[in-house]
């Protein structure tokens, strides 16, 4: 069932109504998901992008959870979108202790409708559906003002660690049932599918019209991210 949500944003200093719809992504929406994804992420983190690879390897993977992939419409167009896989924690003193977790990834908004609340909207509504389904926990690897609004915490005061022990900045996690990370320290765990190949990427990537690879500090700014961890 599609759902609509309104998001209030400001344009030109004074605050508008954007009305979306919330639904399942169909067979038909692929390839605008991919267009939309790709020109999201181009060249926010690195020259180009392979954001819509992983959106297309995605969905064929046995760990995608197609009921909690989600595109937002506004005005008859899909302008944003979220994707879920299954990934899993592992206790690090206990390794027979486990359970699954979900991850999401990638959260894509057209550069137009970027800061308008459409994001933080696919957010709290596959939230909550993640929750009615029964997964007890969220962790995700992305910039914590993006995220924390929403309830994440660093892994660190989670008790979930990364798979060498430590905790990146930008590893978050988000109990959707109370205490379930509570009495262990937890190996993240994430699927691998977000292991992409990069020579196929690039090969994907030529099916799509070409755009210029150029720097961005942004690009600065995510390496510096990534190379950060809590003591």
């Amino acid at each position: 069932m599609a759902m609509r949500t309104r998001c209030t944003i400001k344009k030109d200093g004074a605050p508008m109504a954007l009305n979306l719809t919330i639904r399942n992504e169909t067979d038909a929406d692929r390839r605008a998901v991919e267009e939309l994804t790709r020109e999201a992420f181009w060249n926010l983190y690195v020259p180009g992008c392979n954001e819509h690879y992983l959106v297309n390897v995605l969905r064929t993977h046995p760990d995608f959870i197609p009921e909690l992939d989600f595109v937002a419409e506004y005005e008859g167009h899909i302008i944003g979108s979220i994707l879920y896989a299954k990934s899993s924690v592992v206790d690090v003193k206990d390794p027979s202790r486990t359970f699954g977790t979900v991850s999401f990834g990638p959260v894509s908004v057209l550069p137009q409708y970027q800061r308008m609340g459409v994001g933080s909207a696919l957010i709290r509504h596959s939230l909550q559906k993640a929750r009615q389904i029964g997964y007890p926990a969220v962790i995700i690897l992305g910039h914590p003002a993006n995220y924390c609004m929403h309830g994440f915490k660093n892994g660190k005061d989670a008790g979930v660690c990364d798979g060498e022990g430590r905790y990146p900045y930008g590893l978050l996690a988000l109990e959707l049932r109370e205490g379930v990370f509570k009495g262990g320290v937890w190996k993240y765990v994430p699927s691998d599918v977000y292991n992409l190949d990069e020579t196929k990427a690039a090969v994907f990537d030529r099916g799509f019209t070409p755009l210029p690879k150029q720097y961005r500090h942004t690009q600065e700014e995510f390496l510096i991210a990534c190379r950060a961890y809590l003591a």
